[in-house]
């Protein structure tokens, strides 16, 4: 198939809608992101793992769309947690909670702790119509900082240390941190393998009925 193909990203944020066309220009690939359609009801991200809930995204936008739709899920990882708080990393704190309160949430419950290890972790879902999906994932070690740093970013960054580069992720400017975070490298895997993707999507799409003319035999 030579047709430029449509790809939805679900979602109504302009900063990563923008990231993922720079990411994939060139492509014979045409971004659109769930702004350029008509209202389309929120989707519980109610899943126990980031894959259920890329899943779920990807998947109710392509069905309700048309087109292949591509979701991520991602958040925080904390060992001591037991893992928190992992899906739940938005909504940590609190339904009304801040990007600040909840770094300082996740500060309270760690102090005393010695063990500061941490992963941010990502997980995306591309998905058809007919339901099947490929997946990718991208994964950040490091560690939580005793306190705030930077001013850069959103979320956790100011908490989230990296030690290889000896700075929280909001220290970091924006290139440095998409060559190491964890959505970084799962958008740079999706890049890498695009022309698969993109055969793998002209597989799996519908093939729209045809509905043909009939003359008036009258």
């Amino acid at each position: 198939m030579n047709l430029r193909r449509i790809l939805v990203i679900a979602t109504r944020n302009q900063g990563k809608t923008s990231e993922i066309k720079a990411l994939l220009k060139g492509f014979p690939v045409e971004i659109k992101n769930l702004d350029d359609f008509g209202p389309i009801p929120e989707v519980a991200e109610d899943g126990d793992t980031f894959e259920e809930n890329a899943y779920k995204k990807a998947s109710f936008a392509a069905r309700v769309l048309g087109f292949p739709a591509l979701a991520d899920d991602s958040g925080l990882v904390v060992e001591a947690l037991g893992g928190r708080p992992g899906v739940y990393s938005a909504r940590y704190g609190g339904a009304d909670a801040t990007d600040r309160s909840r770094c300082d949430t996740l500060l309270a419950e760690l102090t005393e702790v010695t063990n500061r290890k941490a992963a941010f972790e990502c997980v995306i879902s591309i998905a058809v119509p007919t339901g099947p999906a490929l997946t990718y994932d991208g994964r950040c070690e490091g560690m939580i900082a005793l306190s705030p740093e930077g001013d850069n970013g959103f979320g956790y960054d100011p908490v989230f240390f990296y030690p290889p580069l000896g700075k929280t992720f909001a220290q970091l400017t924006a290139a440095e941190k998409n060559r190491v975070s964890h959505r970084g490298i799962a958008l740079q895997e999706v890049r890498e393998e695009f022309d698969k993707i993109l055969k793998w999507i002209d597989i799996h799409m519908p093939i729209p009925e045809r509905v043909g003319c009939q003359a008036d035999k009258s």
